[in-house]
């Protein structure tokens, strides 16, 4: 049993005899219960920065989005429009634009420019695919939390019946 994008789930375990029967003693199975914990520790770390990625991302993407059709509202309206622009580090020029079409940004030193409804439609796209990958991602964080949680409890039981084990073979003898 899985999410829907392939973490693997933790089942409780009710019987823990049984499962350290299967699993060749309580210190194999605290082996392996240990090394899933530490995967979903290492999982929720890389989701986790993704979400702070996200969540820088997303307003960047609304700022542009929202730039680009005031850019396209003085353009339909006819207007030329006075900026501010970077010219160096803390250096800046003034300028009185009348804008026609918008240059974005791609990545990687890569520029395109866009027509206002090439611009909207792409960074609509991208802002809807963003807003997506966050909810997946906080799904997925607490579906892990969720996973971490039942490790840790089943690790938990695992060691106390071995303990209790133990205690009975030195009280046997």
């Amino acid at each position: 049993m899985s999410n829907p994008r392939g973490i693997p789930a933790t089942p409780f375990l009710e019987n823990i005899e049984a499962f350290i029967k299967d699993e060749e003693g309580a210190d194999q199975a605290l082996a392996k219960m240990q090394e899933n914990h530490s995967k979903y520790k290492l999982m929720e770390m890389s989701l986790t920065k993704s979400k702070q990625n996200l969540n820088n991302k997303i307003p960047e993407l609304r700022q542009t989005l929202d730039a680009v059709k005031t850019l396209q509202g003085k353009h339909e309206a006819n207007e030329s429009m006075t900026t501010n622009f970077e010219l160096t580090d803390g250096f800046y020029a003034q300028a009185t634009v009348s804008p026609s079409t918008v240059c974005l940004w791609l990545g990687a030193n890569v520029m395109v420019e866009y027509t206002f409804q090439e611009a909207t439609t792409l960074l609509t796209g991208n802002l809807e695919a963003a807003e997506k990958n966050m909810a997946n991602l906080i799904e997925d964080l607490a579906f892990l939390k969720d996973q971490i949680t039942t490790t840790e409890v089943n690790m938990a039981r695992v060691f106390n019946y071995n303990v209790k084990q133990r205690r009975k073979l030195r009280e046997a003898k």
